[in-house]
Formats: C-alpha cells, sequence, structure tokens
C-alpha cells in the first residue's frame, strides 16, 4: 500500500468567458426590473449609477445569500440558454446589483449567477454594483 495520499478529485471547470463591460440591452432590463420596486426618480439615479460603476467580481454564492435568492435550477429555461451560450463558446455579459441596507438585487443576471452557482458555487461573477439611491 503506498503511503502517498489519494489525489482529491479536482472539480470539473466549465470555461465561461465573460464580455469586458455589460451589454446595452442588460441595463435596460435593470432599468425595467428597477421600476418595479423603485420610483421613477430612483430607478433613473440607480441605473446611471450602474452605467458608471466599476467592474468588480464576486463570488455567486455570496450574490445570491445577499440577495436572498436560491439559484435557478440548472434545468431552468434562461440557465439553459446561458449554458448553451458558454458551450458554443459565447461571451456572457456581467451582472447588474443593486445595493442597499441589509440587501443587495440582481438587477439583471439572476440566470448568469445561477449557471456559475450551478457549476461552481464559489466561482467569481464580473458584475457592476451600485447604492440604491436616496428618493
Amino acid at each position: 500500500m503506498s503511503k502517498d495520499k489519494a489525489a482529491k478529485p479536482q472539480p470539473t471547470q466549465v470555461p465561461i468567458k465573460w464580455e469586458k463591460d455589460v451589454a446595452e440591452h442588460d441595463y435596460a432590463a435593470a432599468q425595467a426590473y428597477a421600476s418595479l420596486k423603485l420610483s421613477a426618480a430612483a430607478t433613473e439615479k440607480a441605473i446611471a449609477r450602474l452605467r458608471k460603476a466599476e467592474l468588480t467580481t464576486r463570488r455567486a454564492n455570496d450574490i445570491l445569500r445577499a440577495s436572498g435568492l436560491d439559484a435557478a435550477p440548472l434545468d431552468d429555461p434562461g440557465v439553459v440558454k446561458d449554458l448553451i451560450k458558454v458551450i458554443q463558446g459565447k461571451r456572457l455579459s456581467p451582472v447588474l446589483v443593486l445595493g442597499g441596507v441589509g440587501q443587495s438585487d440582481i438587477a439583471d443576471g439572476f440566470h448568469r449567477v445561477s449557471l456559475v452557482y450551478r457549476l461552481d458555487p464559489y466561482g467569481t461573477v464580473p458584475l457592476k454594483l451600485a447604492d440604491v439611491p436616496d428618493v
């Protein structure tokens, strides 16, 4: 019997390619979502702040936890759509997150965060993060 430790299995890494910036249509989607939760003035300010925010990264599990959300399953149509893009080698758009006291909200990119989480809960997700304005 060998004294060498058994090799630990390595998690399967699915390479996810990301765009260098957020797609323009994602700001429109974030605005549509935010308008359901914020006043028109607060929505405009929040989207302006997201546009100016620097791209950063956070772990998928942390984004979901801060948002109070569970990841969508791999068979969710939105997750499947993003998974197909990954398999085809296409780049995904970074996520847009609005922060607030005590909770954050994924304004756009829930399915992308869910995909990363389902592949690797500790996988990093590029995102823009902005505070919800007081209006």
